[in-house]
C-alpha cells in the first residue's frame, strides 16, 4: 500500500521588514527556503518541507490570494487586514513580530475653519473613515501611496493616519502624534476552505509557529 501524500501547502509572506522577521520564525519552526529569497528574482519558493512553498507578495495582495485559495496560509500586517477585511479567512495567530502603531498625526496647529471638514491623508482609506465617523468628525479622506508627512506641511491636509514605529520620521518632518488607533502586528491568517481540506497541514504548521512565538516571548521576559 502506498503511503498517504500530504497535502501541498502554499505559504503567502509579505516582502519587506515583515519578511525579514517572518523567515527566522518558519526556521525555528523547521521550515525554510531551499535558496536565499534575498538573492533571487524568484516569487514562488520551494522549502525544506515536500510540498510546502512560499510565495513572496506584496502585504496588500497577500489577504486576497488567500481569500481566493491562490495560497493556504499567509502571512500579514493587522493594518492590512483592518483596512481590506477578512472576509474568506481566518487570522489564526499573532506572531508578534513587525509591531507598530497605526495613528494619526498633524502639525502642532489646527488651520482649519471651525466649520470645515477634517482633510485626512492616508493609504489607510476604510479605517480613516471608519475612525473619524466613530468620533462624530466630518473627514474628507485623500489617499496617497506614500510620503504621508508631506500632507500637512503642503497644506494638503490636516492630519494623517498612518503606521508609526519610533515616530522619528514625523517629529523630523515637524509633526506630532495624536491617537493611537490600533497597536500593529503581523498575522497568520488560513483561508477557510483550506482549514477543513488540510487541517492536518494547517494545524501542525499553526502549532509549531506558536510554540516558536511563546518561545521567543518567553526569552525576552528572561531578558528584561
Amino acid at each position: 500500500m502506498n503511503p498517504v501524500q500530504a497535502e501541498q501547502l502554499t505559504i503567502a509572506l509579505t516582502k519587506g521588514r515583515i519578511l525579514i522577521e517572518t523567515l527566522p520564525l518558519f526556521a525555528e519552526a523547521g521550515i525554510e527556503p531551499l535558496e536565499a529569497i534575498d538573492k533571487s528574482r524568484k516569487l514562488i519558493f520551494e522549502t525544506t518541507v515536500p510540498g510546502v512553498s512560499f510565495v513572496l507578495l506584496r502585504g496588500s495582495d497577500v489577504p486576497t490570494y488567500v481569500r481566493h485559495g491562490a495560497a493556504d496560509v499567509g502571512v500579514v500586517g493587522k493594518d492590512l487586514l483592518m483596512e481590506f477585511g477578512d472576509e474568506g479567512v481566518y487570522e489564526v495567530l499573532d506572531l508578534g513580530i513587525a509591531r507598530c502603531r497605526l495613528m494619526t498625526a498633524g502639525t502642532g496647529h489646527d488651520r482649519r475653519p471651525a466649520s470645515a471638514k477634517m482633510r485626512v491623508a492616508t493609504k489607510f482609506v476604510n479605517v480613516a473613515r471608519a475612525h473619524y465617523s466613530a468620533r462624530g468628525i466630518q473627514a474628507n479622506i485623500i489617499k496617497l501611496y506614500g510620503a504621508m508627512e508631506l500632507a500637512p506641511i503642503m497644506n494638503l491636509a490636516d492630519e494623517i493616519v498612518d503606521i508609526v514605529d519610533t515616530g522619528n520620521t514625523l517629529r523630523a518632518n515637524g509633526l506630532e502624534e495624536r491617537e493611537t488607533i490600533c497597536d500593529i502586528s503581523t498575522r497568520l491568517i488560513v483561508n477557510r476552505a483550506s482549514m477543513k481540506t488540510k487541517f492536518d497541514e494547517v494545524q501542525s504548521l499553526i502549532a509549531k509557529l506558536a510554540a516558536v512565538v511563546e518561545n521567543v516571548d518567553e526569552q525576552k521576559q528572561v531578558g528584561q
